[in-house]
């Protein structure tokens, strides 16, 4: 199976080792990636653990399962990488309504003891 992070890698050899625990992601935009997948999977489990200690409070595992489940996650375009630790991204969806949708964001994220955490997005038109 190819990955749903658009890597054109098999799913295996791509994101699954991150799920698995098996590795990190060793980049800000490999973690980005693992995420949409974790979306299209869905892993609500995995974005919780990949969101920053501090900020997990503000979301909620059942929450993050739920909308990975009710959409059809399609396509991940990577727009840009301005730093490090930013990704802008588009990724493109079909709601459970079935209309076509794309999430624009700018990704902020941390790195703590050789780990990247998802800390905030601010929302692109």
């Amino acid at each position: 199976m190819t990955c749903p992070c658009c890597s054109a890698k098999s799913y295996e050899e791509c994101c699954k080792p991150f799920y698995c625990g098996e590795k990190h992601a060793p980049t800000a935009e490999s973690l980005m990636r693992s995420r949409f997948s974790a979306f299209a999977i869905p892993n609500g489990e995995y974005l919780m653990v990949t969101t920053i200690p501090d900020n997990r409070k503000l979301h909620n595992k059942a929450d993050l399962q739920e909308w990975g489940e009710i959409n059809d996650w399609t396509k991940l375009e990577i727009i840009k990488t301005p730093s490090e630790n930013q990704v802008e991204f588009k990724a493109y969806y079909t709601d459970e309504d079935g209309k076509p949708q794309i999430h624009h964001e700018l990704s902020v994220f941390q790195k703590i003891r050789e780990r990247w955490y998802y800390v905030s997005g601010k929302f692109l038109n």
